[in-house]
This record gives structure tokens, sequence and C-alpha cells, in this order.
């Protein structure tokens, strides 16, 4: 079973060198094309891709307002967003709007293909090293959301606290004592009750609710 890409970058030449990267993987399609926001939200319309490579800054619109757009017409697609800018801000707006995962440019192809491969199965791509560190940084700053938190299990609360840490499933497991099925299962209930997405809005919504707080490490 093929995984449908859609590229959204507002340079042709990105683009080819994306389409070019992930021809090489058997698994991967890539079934269409936008060079503005505008463009990828009424191509992801039409398409139905299974993932979207989505750049930040386009004309029209920008990359994380069509995120915004694509998922509301279709929230089983997945969006992967791509960017030159390495930028704090630019992270957590991204997953925020729900987005799954966030690669710089300069990824490597082997990199590229896991990674939408991975956002595909409904996994998130956050880097331990670089995506929690900065949805700590933002989520400390915003307002404490209010979700009905009480529909959740004490299992089920503990194993999105955990996953709000950057915990993944083998590691839940061995924090829990408990099988990686039954983790998965946790997990799949705690998605299914709060209407998630993926690990990327457990994650945001571990911190925006407060369930998990923000920590910084000393940065004078």
């Amino acid at each position: 079973m093929t995984i449908a890409v859609l590229l959204a970058d507002d340079q042709h030449l990105v683009r080819a060198g994306f389409r070019s990267l992930l021809k090489r993987d058997r698994e991967i399609v890539v079934a269409g094309e936008a060079a503005s926001g505008d463009e990828a939200v009424r191509t992801a319309r039409a398409l139905r891709p299974d993932v979207v490579l989505m750049d930040i800054r386009m004309p029209a619109l920008d990359g994380l307002e069509a995120t915004r757009q694509v998922l509301a017409q279709a929230p089983e697609c997945r969006v992967l967003i791509l960017t030159t800018f390495d930028l704090d801000r630019y992270v957590y707006a991204a997953l925020a709007a729900g987005a799954s995962g966030f690669l710089l440019k300069d990824v490597t192809p082997e990199h590229l293909a896991a990674a939408v491969r991975l956002v595909d199965t409904g996994d998130a791509l956050l880097s331990p090293s670089i995506t929690r560190r900065l949805v700590q940084r933002f989520a400390e700053r915003a307002p404490v959301i209010h979700r009905d938190l009480t529909v959740l299990t004490p299992r089920e609360r503990e194993v999105l606290t955990l996953m709000g840490r950057g915990l993944s499933n083998a590691e839940l497991a061995e924090a829990l004592v408990l099988s990686e099925a039954t983790v998965k299962t946790h997990v799949a209930h705690v998605f299914a009750k709060l209407q998630l997405r993926d690990r990327a809005q457990a994650v945001v919504l571990a911190y925006e609710t407060g369930l998990v707080k923000a920590h910084l490490p000393d940065e004078s």
C-alpha cells in the first residue's frame, strides 16, 4: 500500500528536489504539488493525500494557516512541516495548528522518507532534543485551557502525562511496567476520548491543560 504525498512549496526547484528524493522510496507516491498555501488547500481537497509536506512561508496563505484549513477539511490527513527557518515560534505554531511533525529542509533523503512513513501511521515526529524543548517554552506562556480530562481513567491520564513529557511507547511500557501492546491500547483510548489526531496534539494538550508543567533549562 502506497502513501500519497502532496508537496507544498513556493519554490519549483525545492519541490523538484523533494519529488526526486521521495521517488527513491517505493512506498511513497508524490500525488501532486502546490506553489502556495491556498493552492495547497485546494489541491488537498481534490486529491485527499495521506501526507502533505508543507512549507511555512508561502504566498497568498502561509503554511500554518494552510495546515489548519487542510486538516479542517480532511482530519485524516497528516501534515509534515518543512522549512529553512529553525525558529521556536514556528515549531510550536505548527504543532498547535495540527501538524504531525517539523523538519528543516536540509533533511537527508532517508530521514525524509522515514518521517513521511512515521506520520502516515498516526505517530508524530517529535525530536526530544528540539521539539519537546520548544513546546515547553511556548506552552508555559500560553494560558491554561480547560478540557474535560475526567473522561480518562487514572491509567490513561498517566499515559497522557508521560506522552506530554515526550516518552515513546517503548519508554511508556518500561515506565509503567506494561507490554507495548497494552500501552498502544491506552494511547488509542486517550486519542479517541479526547479527539486527538496524533501524538503531537497529545503533547500540546498535556502542556496547555497544565497536566505537564514546563521546566526550562537555565539559558543564562
